[in-house]
């Protein structure tokens, strides 16, 4: 291969192409309105602009101009003075006003309490809202169509009219401070992004195994001994473990709490307080070790993860756990508490004297009826005094409680259930709405727990599920992304992580879904940046498209398009797999890579790297985009009887304790060929094979549904009929490991326990059939398997079962 003329593998530039990703939008506004209609002209703020209420006796009407005429003083020093008018709205007037027939235009499904109608034309601005909240959100779309802060020049408006209200009801942000304990000034920070994309409920985690956040007047340990641990574990090391030796410590008073709500409140903004119950309680139990099962002492948790020792359901625990819901109402005047319900291992309760008697008494059938129980007298006593109660999808366990709300993490399976039992349900799952989860190439950003769940994955979210009768699917009151911290020390790093996800959920849960486009979300995407630019916000820079994968190709040359979202940006590239800097090549036009012989290659075989990364104007860069692009022969397809060949693969399932997807293959004692490239067990100790625990036929790769919920394997097998000659890239999505052999190739490694993150891998192959096996391995928490395939000539999607054989 060569490069520049040398034989290395060269970039020649294809002329004449662009590398914009798309048009920018004429109006950026995220979330997009319901309806959005252009007019001629601009309206144009100068100083003779004046801003008008519709009653300037109401408090609230003047502070919410305010919110919008400070900030406009400030970058341009105009006066836009505050004046009363009676009769027709003179010209060059910005009017707020309640107005009660302000909504008629939104209509159903739409929250009529948050909606407006904003018309902009030459002369004046409008905008109407029967509520303080709608007058707010059209505020919010207003500013988002002037300049962003700090611009000089002339402040202008395009003319347009907008009706608009949300879809759904319920549109939050969730932030953990358990792990890590953020200070009251970056929590108003994250309110106040929260508000600028018309988001309106925080989900506040204040309490955790790692740290009780909250004061309690009368239960003063759970912040002098909860608030507090010894040290934090390194990165990943829980075995062996390795701590910091730091004391990390921290929790809000009272008065703090009652600061940020009053400041929430202010945006519109409905602050959720969560006290985990009746797991995820060590910290409690360091402070106070009676409300335990067993005898102690504990400590406050130094590592990340389940603990096995949760509240005990004794009389002591009801009536500590009422004091403390009872000091936290005080501090929450909105109508939900949440009270989490999740990862409670029941086994301090399986050896329990006390809360086998409970069970006993209560006539329940096991630990999982207690744990109902436990959240039935719970919600009871929050019933009892006017809140509602909310829990994630693991209070269905046992019985879900009369008048609960479910939060369905796990999927999506929890708020169908819920929905259909007639209790409401907010969309959380971790496949789309977990923004702990890497976002890009994790080579390249900051150490996360696990998971992919880039951009466009949360654009692409759709909170009713199909299955659901509208009547059932009106119990679906929105959606919420959940930012866990154990692994975001900072705020910035906080920032980093949840935007720009956050424009993406925001558009989710307030636009209507046919007005969703991606391509238009990706062309308002820029002046967004530049408005969060200006606020010192650390948003995520979009990598650069174009590298998401290796590319093998039987072809003697490979195009190579790069693009980004921000037109402004710069892309500098190398060719070398050296990070880009400032100064390498940059990038203009599409160039061809072409692959040749050379002294170490004289079969023709080649290969390149190519790194990419944008730099913005302000001096910010991107994460690094890096793709190995190789040349190679077709894999020979193997000659096979095809009368001994039926439709499908075996399958085995196995229920045991394996740690890898390697080691399951080996001990399933898949073909020899197979086992070869496999490199041994990888250190697992596992017989030198296995029996199934029941084996049969699979007309696709996928979990069946049967199997349980932990300490599984499963292995697929049989031949992989290739219908043309060509590259096949494999995806294989998985939590825990999977690792998928064509023939003597490992085609995708995606071994190890991990969470449900995806890896791909490609094969060049002649048409016909070829030995394939794919093993997956389960070992607790989450579980997933997905296998989809892309060849050079078509688009991705699941394998065809019409390309799955097995031997008779």
């Amino acid at each position: 291969m060569r490069v520049r003329g040398r034989w290395l593998g060269l970039a020649i530039p294809i002329l004449g192409a662009t590398s914009a990703l798309a048009q920018e939008a004429p109006v950026s506004v995220v979330p997009w309105p319901a309806d959005a209609q252009p007019r001629e002209g601009d309206f144009t703020i100068d100083a003779d602009t004046r801003i008008v209420v519709s009653d300037p006796s109401i408090e609230e009407l003047r502070r919410l101009a305010a919110t919008l005429t400070t900030p406009i003083r400030e970058a341009t020093g105009l006066p836009l003075e505050l004046v009363a008018v009676t009769g027709p709205i003179p010209p060059n007037t910005i009017l707020l006003a309640l107005d009660a027939g302000a909504d008629a235009a939104a209509g159903e499904p739409y929250e009529r309490d948050e909606s407006y109608y904003l018309l902009v034309d030459r002369d004046r601005v409008m905008l109407l809202a029967n509520s303080a909240a709608g007058v707010f959100y059209g505020i919010q779309t207003l500013r988002q169509l002037l300049p962003p802060t700090g611009t000089s020049g002339v402040w202008s408006v395009p003319a347009l009219e907008i009706r608009d209200a949300p879809r759904f009801r319920y549109r939050g942000m969730h932030l953990d401070v358990g792990r890590h304990f953020f200070p009251v000034s970056f929590i108003k920070r994250y309110i106040d992004l929260l508000a600028m994309y018309k988001l309106n409920t925080f989900h506040w985690h204040l309490t955790e195994d790692q740290g009780w956040r909250v004061e309690i007047e009368k239960y003063p340990r759970l912040t002098e001994v909860g608030s507090c641990r010894a040290e934090t574990v390194v990165e990943k090391n829980f075995d062996p473990y390795v701590g910091d030796g730091t004391r990390y410590c921290g929790y809000y008073t009272k008065d703090d709490i009652r600061d940020v709500v009053a400041y929430a409140a202010e945006r519109y903004v409905n602050v959720i307080p969560e006290i985990e119950l009746p797991g995820h309680s060590l910290a409690a139990l360091a402070a106070y070790p009676e409300l335990a099962c067993t005898d102690g002492p504990f400590e406050v948790g130094t590592r990340w993860g389940v603990f096995d020792d949760i509240y005990c359901p004794t009389e002591r625990t009801f009536a500590f756990l009422e004091d403390v819901l009872s000091e936290v109402m005080n501090l929450f005047p909105g109508p939900y508490i949440h009270v989490g319900g999740d990862e409670a291992p029941k086994t301090r309760w399986e050896e329990s004297p006390a809360a086998q008697e409970v069970i006993a008494r209560e006539g329940l059938a096991d630990e999982h009826e207690l744990q109902s129980y436990f959240i039935r007298r719970i919600e009871a006593f929050l019933n009892a005094n006017g809140r509602r109660l909310i829990g994630w999808d693991e209070i269905l366990e046992g019985g879900l409680a009369p008048q609960a709300t479910v939060m369905s993490w796990r999927g999506m399976i929890g708020g169908i259930e819920a929905a259909k039992e007639g209790h409401d349900v907010i969309m959380t799952p971790y496949s789309h709405l977990y923004f702990d989860y890497y976002q890009g190439d994790r080579r390249f950003e900051p150490l996360a727990i696990g998971g992919y769940t880039p951009l466009e994955r949360v654009y692409e979210f759709e909170p009713v599920p199909a299955e659901l009768s509208p009547e059932e699917a009106s119990y679906i009151i929105g959606g919420q992304a959940n930012v866990w911290t154990e692994y975001m020390k900072t705020a910035p790093h906080v920032e980093y992580m949840a935007l720009p996800r956050m424009l993406a959920l925001a558009e989710v849960v307030w636009s209507p879904a046919d007005a969703r486009s991606w391509d238009r979300f990706v062309a308002r995407l820029p002046s967004q940046f530049e408005r969060l630019e200006s606020l010192g916000v650390n948003y995520r820079i979009p990598e650069v498209a174009g590298l998401g994968e290796d590319r093998v190709t039987t072809s003697d040359s490979d195009v190579v398009v790069l693009s980004h979202p921000v037109p402004s940006a710069e892309i500098r590239f190398t060719l070398d797999g050296s990070a880009p800097t400032r100064d390498s090549e940059l990038y203009s036009n599409p160039f061809m890579i072409f692959f040749g012989p050379t002294a170490g290659a004289p079969d023709g075989v080649g290969e390149v790297t190519v790194s990419a990364r944008a730099f913005m104007p302000g001096g910010r860069a991107g994460p690094t985009s890096r793709a190995h692009f190789s040349h190679a022969q077709l894999l020979a397809a193997e000659e096979v009887d095809e009368r001994r060949l039926s439709s499908g693969l075996d399958y085995r399932y196995y229920e045991y304790g394996f740690q890898s997807a390697r080691n399951l293959l080996v001990a399933a004692a898949v073909r020899p060929g197979v086992v070869q490239v496999l490199e041994g067990p990888g250190g697992q100790l596992v017989p030198d094979a296995i029996p199934p625990t029941r084996q049969g036929h699979a007309s696709r790769i996928a979990l069946a549904g049967s199997e349980r919920d932990q300490d599984f394997g499963l292995v697929f097998e049989g031949y992989l009929k290739a219908p043309t000659d060509g590259v096949y890239t494999y995806y294989l999505t998985s939590d825990d490991g999977a690792v998928l052999v064509i023939g003597d190739r490992v085609v995708v490694d995606h071994d190890g326990l991990h969470g449900m993150t995806e890896k791909s891998g490609s094969i060049a192959l002649e048409a016909g059939f070829h030995p394939v096996a794919l093993g997956f391995f389960q070992a607790g928490g989450a579980v997933g398997l997905e296998v989809s395939v892309r060849t050079d000539r078509g688009t991705r999607g699941e394998v065809p079962s019409d390309w799955l054989y097995r031997t008779d």
